[in-house]
């Protein structure tokens, strides 16, 4: 089962390749492990997905019906912003340029484990996105464990 947490520091080279931390290396599903997905987030970050967790999202965005005005906009603009990439053999994948410029990404990075998921974040954007108040997280953890 894929389960990334932790925050990591990273750097990009000048082609805009990231090498991914061991930590969450180990954790991508052995057999297809090397190709990931990578998607705009819906803040200004990046989403990584191991390609068999992102085959779960796809189902549900293209399961929705066509004929629907509103599901074909999340259609279009959620599954524009996907692009599929393969690790190298040295443990890096390249971003795309309009990815880059979307999550303002230029030599430093973070990288934030969410589950089946992992963020990649201008730090500095990333800092503007966290919640500073420990009583507001304890409200949203009430708010949204309690269920």
């Amino acid at each position: 089962m894929t389960f990334f947490t932790s925050e990591f520091e990273c750097k990009l080279d000048a082609k805009g390749r990231l090498v991914l931390p061991s930590r969450i290396k180990a954790q991508l599903p052995e057999g297809g492990g090397d190709e990931l997905v990578i998607r705009k987030g819906f803040e200004p970050c990046l989403i990584l997905y191991p390609m068999v967790e992102f085959k779960k999202v796809f189902s549900k965005i293209s399961g929705l019906n066509e004929f629907n005005e509103e599901y074909r906009k999340l259609q279009r603009n959620f599954l524009s912003g996907v692009v599929t990439v393969e690790l190298d053999n040295n443990g890096r994948l390249l971003i795309p340029k309009n990815m880059l410029s979307y999550a303002q990404l230029d030599k430093e990075a973070i990288l934030v484990g969410t589950g089946n998921k992992v963020e990649v974040w201008n730090p500095s954007v990333y800092e503007k996105h966290q919640i500073t108040d420990p009583s507001e997280l304890s409200k949203l953890a009430g708010k949204y464990l309690n269920e």
